[in-house]
């Protein structure tokens, strides 16, 4: 199976809420592909990288081929 697509890894880290506010606004969201060490640690295909429109939390998403949240921090 191919890996998700980059739009497919941008509606998921759209989709997953602030983990300090719960809201899903965001003022920045960037997605790009994971480095070759957490693709081999975390099985993270794609990094995204998101600033909370209302809170300010700055959080990165690594998703996996099949477009599971493997981490948040």
């Amino acid at each position: 199976m191919a890996p998700i697509t980059r739009e497919r890894a941008e509606r998921i880290a759209r989709a997953h809420a602030c983990e300090t506010c719960g809201e899903y606004s965001f003022k920045k969201l960037a997605v790009k592909p994971a480095s070759a060490a957490l693709q081999e640690e975390l099985g993270a295909a794609w990094i995204a990288t998101k600033i909370c429109g209302v809170c300010g939390t700055h959080q990165e998403l690594g998703i996996d081929e099949d477009g599971d949240v493997v981490f948040v921090g």
